[in-house]
């Protein structure tokens, strides 16, 4: 093909892609580690860089065949774990819920590395307790965990109300607070609750210090308990 420029005929080339055999070298498709467990694990590739200023949603899943989590005497095993490791190594965990085969958490942390410390000892704390509970050996949790910064107001403003009526997702009927994260203790709630349904000792919960998580989020609106996770603020 011929292109007039400045009065000389260039030719543009075109490159084809070729397409060889079974030839080594590069890095194939599939290579690496791969997931552990019946679902898609959770990537490897460095964590992105995490600010003070910044809260995290934490979300971990446990390994399959384990007992149901939401049950009294696993509940108090964790609160316990949140009680002693739930503040350490500059890790605060804020918020939590616990589900059927995972577990959410709204959380603070100084860096990166101080996010990884903390929740690795805070695992390890939860496994030990429940294998205890369930009498057995082995791991506990599935993969890595997951991690999401929330940089926004808004941003978490919706994580609190995904994780404290996180039950709803998983369609089920609570009236209420739901008792096996710490809602109970939340003092964001646009109704007042009735001493029956507040939390009674400790959450385990450490108090927040970022301003998006005690101020900022509030600036579009106290949760309901009748909201519903994904819906707009009113």
């Amino acid at each position: 093909m011929l292109d007039q420029v400045e009065g000389r005929a260039k030719h543009t080339s075109i490159q084809h892609r070729l397409r060889f055999g079974n030839n080594w070298g590069g890095r194939r498709k599939g290579a690496g580690p791969k997931p552990k467990g019946e679902r898609a694990g959770v990537s490897h590739r460095t964590r992105a860089a995490l600010a003070s200023r910044y809260p995290v949603h934490v979300t971990m899943r446990l390994k399959e065949g384990l007992p149901n989590l939401r049950r009294r005497l696993p509940h108090r095993v964790m609160r316990e774990a949140f009680e002693k490791g739930g503040e350490k190594f500059g890790f605060r965990l804020v918020q939590y819920s616990v589900q059927r085969n995972h577990l959410h958490f709204i959380a603070e942390a100084k860096d990166r590395v101080a996010l990884a410390k903390g929740l690795q000892a805070l695992f390890v704390r939860i496994a030990r307790g429940l294998n205890r509970l369930w009498e057995r050996k082995g791991s506990v949790f599935a993969d890595r965990y997951h991690s999401r910064i929330m940089r926004a107001p808004r941003q978490v403003r919706n994580a609190l109300l995904y994780v404290l009526k996180n039950c709803w997702q998983h369609e089920e009927s609570v009236q209420g607070p739901d008792p096996y994260s710490s809602a109970a203790w939340f003092d964001g709630w646009r109704e007042r609750l009735p001493r029956e349904m507040r939390g009674e000792g400790p959450s385990g919960a450490a108090h927040a210090r970022t301003w998006l998580l005690r101020v900022g989020w509030r600036r579009s609106g106290l949760l309901s308990l009748d909201s519903i996770p994904g819906a707009q603020p009113p």
